[in-house]
């Protein structure tokens, strides 16, 4: 077996953004995460949105604006309803010509 080839292992600071420091072991000396089991929803059963980069404005200001874009109820014309296949059956079955 080869000699040295796995990474060092040691204690690693874990900073969470909330402010909790702890300890875990790793191939890394310091770690830094968005959220914590401090206070993670799940743990903490406090509901609390984290939206640091605003996604859920930009989320919803598209909403917003897709509002008047929304296609209308059109009806389509008879002769395309026709030609249109009902549903998958009908699409992959094949209709048996006459033959002279």
């Amino acid at each position: 077996m080869k000699t040295d080839i796995h990474p060092k292992y040691h204690l690693a600071k874990v900073t969470c953004a909330c402010g909790n420091i702890f300890t875990v072991c790793s191939t890394l000396s310091e770690l830094q995460v968005d959220i914590c089991s401090a206070c993670h929803p799940f743990f903490t059963g406090k509901m609390r949105y984290i939206d640091s980069l605003g996604r859920v404005d930009k989320f919803m200001a598209k909403r917003k604006k897709a509002v008047k874009y929304q296609k209308k109820d059109k009806k389509k014309a008879p002769q395309e309803e026709a030609t249109r296949a009902k549903s998958l059956k009908d699409m992959l079955t094949v209709t048996p010509t006459k033959s002279k």
